[in-house]
């Protein structure tokens, strides 16, 4: 809100007062007059001083999304280790359950033979008479039982180093569980630091302006009882041919004032418009913050059902910190169609940068980022679980058309 809005909207306000609820006498005098402009004068410095404090205050918050940059990229290093631990976690567990599997279907061949050996190991003599059998029969079952004896003890000897297989991968599995626990702990600390600097960082900008708009709508008033009274003087003291000079006068006045401001909210306004989002990626390789902690899953221009792939999908850690690749204005931040929560950052120069697979947003529409600033949270998951590992899915355009986001990216860490 500019001054001369501020004072438009006084004069409004004075045309609109009820007579009644006037606080000074019927026939105000110039020292009246003097007092009402003096108040005024007070209330536009008090105004004055609003918008100043409201321009600290937005260069407080560049600062502090500095530090939020900042304090996202500490904890990236948490969000690497539970990613690592997560991914060691699932791979020793899907071994595990290979080697299970491989052990029941051995466990199930050596079953049936399972009486025989039994019978052999307490009666072999007996075993061997109890049918029927010339000399040369008998010595030739004795071979035979000598070889197949043979091949269930390697049988037995293979089943047995499998199982403790199966027990060592089971041991691997238990000791790393704690590692992914420390590794989780270590990072819900820190978001729960970094959510506690977002909630300071929204507050003091919250107090911010609701001084400013406070400071703006008191002037407002001062200004709506000067011009009251200064026109219940004019009333009072000027005759019908006077007042209504005096009326066309303000009215002049009034206009140009109006086409004054108007000017220059429209410039002002023209003036956000064309001013750049962002400096865009630039020609700089490796210098842009990762968006997530994790692996690629995919690469860009890999084979997909829909054709080559126009971005990049990470296998994020649980439960991590996305932050923007690129300083720029958020354009879009909300569900869409199939994509779930959906961000769209403005990074100037024709390029855009757009990510989905979000759990929770923490940016809006028209807000300013800058790089490696929070922007959202990745959903939970837990290894060995049926549930579906979280991914995020990155894809950089320039003027429209999809590029390959990953050389202007830094490298792991």
């Amino acid at each position: 809100m500019t001054f001369g809005h501020a004072i438009r909207i006084a004069v409004c306000v004075a045309a609109l007062w009820p007579a009644g609820d006037r606080t000074w006498a019927a026939k105000p005098t110039r020292r009246d007059v003097q007092a009402a402009e003096h108040a005024r004068a007070v209330q536009l410095e008090a105004a004055r001083a609003a918008a100043a404090r409201a321009a600290a205050a937005a260069a407080q918050e560049a600062q502090l999304g500095s530090q939020r940059a900042a304090a996202a990229a500490a904890l990236r290093a948490a969000e690497e280790a539970t990613a690592d631990a997560a991914s060691r976690v699932a791979a020793l567990d899907k071994r595990r359950r290979l080697a299970a599997a491989h052990l029941a279907v051995r466990a199930a061949e050596l079953r049936p033979l399972i009486p025989l050996i039994v019978r052999l190991s307490l009666y072999p003599t007996e075993t061997l008479l109890a049918a029927p059998q010339s000399s040369e029969q008998a010595i030739r079952g004795v071979l035979v039982l000598g070889g197949i004896g043979r091949q269930l003890e390697q049988a037995a000897a293979a089943l047995r180093a499998e199982q403790r297989d199966v027990d060592d991968l089971q041991a691997q599995v238990d000791a790393a569980m704690p590692a992914l626990r420390a590794a989780e702990q270590t990072q819900q600390v820190q978001e729960a630091a970094l959510d506690d600097q977002i909630a300071a960082t929204r507050e003091a900008r919250h107090a911010a302006e609701d001084a400013g708009a406070a400071a703006i709508r008191q002037a407002a008033i001062e200004a709506s009882r000067a011009e009251t009274l200064r026109a219940a003087i004019a009333r009072i003291e000027a005759d019908e041919a006077a007042a209504a000079e005096q009326a066309e006068r303000d009215a002049q006045l009034a206009e140009r004032q109006h086409h004054d401001a108007q000017a220059l909210a429209d410039h002002q306004r023209q003036a956000a418009l064309t001013a750049p989002a962002g400096p865009g990626v630039g020609a700089a390789r490796g210098a842009l913050a990762s968006p997530v902690a994790g692996i690629v899953q995919r690469a860009f221009g890999e084979p997909t059902d829909a054709g080559p792939a126009t971005g990049i999908t990470y296998d994020a850690a649980p439960g991590a910190r996305v932050v923007s690749p690129c300083g720029g204005r958020v354009v879009f931040a909300g569900p869409f169609r199939s994509f779930g929560l959906l961000l769209i950052v403005d990074c100037g120069a024709g390029t855009h940068f757009v990510l989905s697979g979000f759990e929770r947003l923490d940016a809006q529409v028209g807000q300013s980022v800058q790089a490696a600033e929070p922007v959202g949270v990745m959903p939970g998951w837990e290894p060995g679980s049926s549930q579906d590992r979280p991914t995020l899915y990155l894809e950089l355009r320039q003027n429209g058309q999809p590029v390959n986001p990953a050389p202007y990216l830094r490298a792991k860490g």
